[in-house]
Order: C-alpha cells, then structure tokens, then sequence
C-alpha cells in the first residue's frame, strides 16, 4: 500500500495529520468523529478498500485530535471544518466523496454546503450529528452542570469509551454559527445516511431530521435496528463499502 503520510501547518503554526492514497476518482475523505482520529476502524477499513479498488483516499486528524497539533478545548465546530477544510483543499483538490462519522458528518454537510455538488460529488454520514451542541448535547445536562459551565467555561462529562470529556462553554455557542437544521441544506448532490436505531448517542430521528432538510432528490436513510453509534462491527463496515461503490458512477 502506497499510502503517504504528513503534516500541513496552519497559519497559526498548528500542524495538522494527515495520510493519503493516490488514485483515480473522487477522493474518498473520512472525516472523523469529536474525540476521535484517524486510526479509528471506519478510516482504517475505508483506507483498505479503496486501497483495494485503485480509489484515491484521505484521512486527517483535525486540531486536539489524534497525533495533530493544538489543545482539544480550544476547537470548536467552526475550527475544526476549516481544520478538514485546509487540508483537503491541499492534498486533494479535485472532486470529492466525503465520508463523516458523528461530528464528522456535520462538518461533511458544512462542506458540502461550501462547495457544491460539483466537487463534492456525494456525503455518506454515519450516525451523522449536525447541530449536537444545540440540539443533543444541552439536553443532557442537569442544572448542576449548566451552572458548572457557567462557572468554569468546561464541562468535564463521564464516556463510555474512554476518559471524561471536556465540554467547553465555547464549543457550544460557537456551534450556533454553524447550525443546518432544521433546513433546508443548500446541496443537491447524493446523500447516504447509516444510522444506528440503538445508537445511544445520536437517536435515529436526527436521522430524519437530516433527511427532511435535504432538498435533493437523491438522498436514501439506511436504519440499522441493532446498530450503536460507532457502526463499526464487520457488517456495518461491509454496508459502508457496499453504499460507496454503488453512488453513481462511484461518486
């Protein structure tokens, strides 16, 4: 596998990770999860099939996350799509199928929005969480931890996959600025969504809420009743690779 690795550094001097592989078509674009990298199942396994069809394919780290530069607190919504933004206009410049996971998802359709159906030929989200900081995210938080917020301009929240959280008082009202719902999402290109319905942290009607405020005609919601929010059990990685190949004329 001919897969290249390296960094771009932001004005800011912040360098940010990156790997690649050449090829032919759109390049396929993993863009990752909050909390997440680019080592995750989904990147790995999306990395290896298009290494196995000849299909160019990018991943990145954004800022805070994975082995990329800058503190994971000091990102918000809007920092970390200019983060993808940056290095995707720098290491694949042509058309593009973007793939996101989770938050992923969100910055997939942020960009999406930004360059039209012309580049982006397609957005495939996976448990895709536009809005979470207006729309899921505040709901779960008790008086306690509002007035913590407010105090502390963090939230440190318990996770199941792995250390507490910090939830920043910024991250949320920064994410207002870059809010899609309900819609309409100004891109009329392809849409896939997979979505977990045992997804304990996206619930499956976000998914129709997506769904609703895309105005093109080419847009499918697949439902996986069993499935959680990393969607990465074999099954769901074939179904990934499945719904990619068969986007029209392959993205």
């Amino acid at each position: 596998m001919n897969e290249i690795r390296g960094t771009l550094t932001r004005p800011d001097g912040v360098a940010l990770a990156w790997a690649a592989l050449p090829g032919t078509g759109p390049t396929v674009v993993f863009l990752g999860g909050f909390r997440s990298d680019m080592e995750g199942s989904k990147a790995l396994h999306l990395r290896d099939h298009c290494a196995a069809a000849g299909r160019a394919f990018l991943r990145l780290d954004y800022s805070g996350h994975g082995i990329s530069g800058g503190a994971f607190e000091e990102g918000t919504i809007g920092t970390w799509a200019e983060d993808a933004a940056l290095v995707i206009g720098e290491r694949a410049p042509g058309p593009l199928v973007l793939v996101g996971s989770s938050m992923g998802g969100w910055i997939a359709l942020l960009l999406a929005r930004r360059w039209g159906a012309e580049r982006v030929r397609a957005v495939i989200g996976l448990a895709a969480a536009p809005d979470f900081t207006e729309a899921l995210m505040p709901g779960a938080f008790s008086e306690a931890d509002r007035a913590t917020l407010a105090r502390d301009g963090v939230l440190r929240v318990p996770s199941q996959y792995g250390e507490p959280i910090p939830i920043t008082l910024r991250l949320l009202t920064e994410g207002r600025n870059h809010l899609l719902l309900p819609g309409p999402i100004p891109y009329a290109g392809p849409v896939r969504l997979l979505q977990g319905m045992a997804d304990p942290d996206v619930p499956w009607k976000h998914a129709l809420r997506i769904m609703e405020a895309l105005p093109g005609p080419d847009a499918e919601l697949t439902l996986i009743k069993d499935g959680d929010h990393r969607l990465s059990r074999p099954g769901d990685l074939a179904l990934l690779s499945r719904v990619l190949d068969a986007l029209p004329a392959g993205g």
